[in-house]
């Protein structure tokens, strides 16, 4: 209405919105996510260190257990379908032994790999971390960043393109190793994706000019200051920076993950949300960014509205961060925190 003022509200868990918030959670096994990024295996290391190196002042860590877990987009993908909708793939991975687990555990997971593409010169992105008593001593990555083009961007277009029509949302999970590029991007423009359904970007800083006119951006606090170009040390600081993405993106909504302090969601008519955090212990918040865009492509598809989907997303990160090493949350586990809240 003319000369409405903005809103800020701070919210919390009502006892009103938990009937609404259930019921989406019953639709999401009937929709369907495609998700469009960077595939990645994450390798944990798990052992104990007792001694130091007599050849460097290194710690020597006595290994116990290797776990490989979907990493990066695939982790997104992991979540979706861990919420127990259809979770639709499209990304690259190398002829390589790591190639061939990750797509192993994406059909393990019950998803597609037909939108998978494998690169014979490109590896497979793996990350791996070493732990000793909960906590990392050191990560060791191999990976590609040269932009996908040719063959292999056609393919995920044309997958993009011919999947859209039968899909409820769409996630560009985007972690700068060569998938989402500006060619992507504005071919996914050119098929009017967002004003066919909405499309939710994990944005990285150095590729913000891309992400332009898509429905929502999910940065966290420091990711949200590099893209504005900003310091934010205020609760003003925030809002200059969402604003700056707001007019610069031309999206509709800006969730800015915040740690500790939650998240903050931010709409294109200047209104605000502010939602506390419920992590009650937090070990790793190894993965807790994909968790948020998956929860809240789910709840947004499954027709709630984006402070809803953000209160839905806020509760499933206040659970992955208390597990250690890449995690998805389950529908009956978010079911069971949407029981307790109602205590």
């Amino acid at each position: 209405m003319p000369g409405t003022q903005p809103m800020h509200t701070h919210l919390a868990f009502e006892t009103e919105k938990i009937p609404r918030l259930k019921s989406a959670l019953n639709r999401f096994p009937s929709r369907r996510i495609m998700v469009v990024g960077d595939l990645m295996l994450d390798v944990f290391v798990w052992g104990e260190v007792q001694r130091i190196s007599p050849e460097a002042p290194v710690p020597v860590v006595d290994v116990h257990e290797e776990t490989r877990l979907l990493g990066g987009s695939a982790n997104v993908v992991h979540n979706v379908a861990a919420l127990g909708a259809m979770a639709l793939v499209s990304g690259v991975v190398g002829s390589d032994p790591g190639g061939r687990e990750l797509v192993r555990l994406l059909r393990q997971a019950g998803v597609s790999t037909d939108g998978v593409v494998v690169e014979d010169k490109r590896p497979t992105t793996m990350k791996t971390r070493i732990i000793a008593r909960n906590q990392q001593v050191v990560r060791f990555d191999r990976e590609e960043r040269r932009p996908v083009g040719g063959d292999t961007l056609d393919h995920i277009s044309r997958y993009l393109e011919d999947c859209l029509d039968r899909v409820d949302a769409v996630i560009f999970s985007d972690y700068a190793k060569g998938v989402i590029t500006p060619g992507l991007m504005d071919r996914a423009r050119s098929m009017g994706l967002s004003s066919r359904v909405p499309v939710i970007v994990d944005p990285k800083v150095q590729h913000a000019a891309m992400y332009r006119g898509v429905t929502l951006v999910t940065p966290n606090h420091h990711e949200a200051a590099r893209m504005a170009g900003i310091e934010i040390r205020t609760e003003a600081d925030l809002k200059a920076a969402a604003d700056i993405l707001l007019r610069e993106l031309q999206c509709e909504t800006v969730l800015i993950t915040r740690g500790k302090d939650g998240m903050s969601l931010f709409h294109r008519n200047g209104d605000m949300e502010s939602i506390p955090t419920v992590a009650r212990r937090v070990f790793d918040v190894t993965g807790a960014g994909d968790t948020v865009i998956a929860t809240m492509a789910l709840g947004m598809a499954a027709g709630l509205s984006t402070v809803d989907a953000a209160l839905l997303a806020n509760l499933a990160a206040g659970i992955v961060v208390g597990e250690v090493g890449t995690a998805a949350v389950s529908r009956e586990s978010l079911a069971a925190a949407l029981e307790a809240c109602a205590c």
